[in-house]
């Protein structure tokens, strides 16, 4: 599947080939249809990365699936007796008995063998109100209002367990990348992890955007 995945770029190439998704294929219909692979919303070398944090894990949430393609590296990798929760709204489909974003996310992720998938439609903060399950790995990449990032921070760094992971997407300025010093995931992770005192938590990988934390093991 990771073959079938059209990377985000950086640097010319990356507008080059935004502007032609944009232009042409990037409605999500698309992608459920088969008639193009899911867009990613990040690089080749984040996705090898959150594939080597998520192996072995046996209980993982994304927040913000957006077409799947971090949902499939994450289901690839972990624990296939595990399980993965993917939660988003998808609440921007004009139609939404149609929702395409949501067929194509579920068309890319797919089923068969690996770790069971469980589908919550919807907002993270909602989810997180009566969640009562540990989590080994969580992916932030919901609302990246810097308000919304650390909501999202706050209601489920709890459910983390000790030596569990917490990945934060588009939270690093990097060359050429999409990223700037004002989007909100750079402002928290900057302001929380680099400046503050975020004791038990480590800042362990730095892949392009994303900034993976760890939960010290008491």
């Amino acid at each position: 599947m990771k073959s079938n995945i059209r990377f985000a770029e950086t640097g010319a190439k990356g507008a080059e080939r935004l502007g032609w998704t944009t232009r042409a294929m990037g409605h999500p219909f698309f992608a459920w249809a088969g008639l193009r692979p899911p867009i990613a919303q990040h690089t080749a070398a984040e996705h090898k990365a959150l594939e080597q944090h998520a192996r072995g894990k046996r209980s993982v949430v994304e927040i913000g699936v957006a077409e799947g393609a971090s949902g499939v590296a994450l289901r690839e990798a972990m624990d296939p007796a595990g399980t993965l929760y993917l939660v988003d709204p998808f609440h921007l489909s004009r139609v939404p008995v149609l929702n395409f974003l949501r067929r194509a996310a579920q068309r890319a992720v797919g089923g068969g063998p690996g770790a069971q998938t469980v589908w919550i439609e919807a907002f993270s903060h909602d989810v997180a109100r009566d969640w009562k399950l540990p989590v080994d790995f969580l992916l932030i990449d919901g609302d990246h209002q810097v308000q919304a990032v650390e909501r999202d921070w706050n209601d489920w760094q709890g459910r983390v367990v000790e030596g569990g992971m917490v990945a934060f997407h588009d939270a690093r300025v990097f060359p050429n990348g999409w990223t700037s010093p004002d989007y909100g995931p750079v402002r928290f992770v900057d302001g929380h992890f680099r400046q503050g005192k975020a004791h038990p938590w480590t800042i362990v990988d730095e892949v392009d955007s994303l900034v993976f934390v760890r939960r010290a093991v008491a």
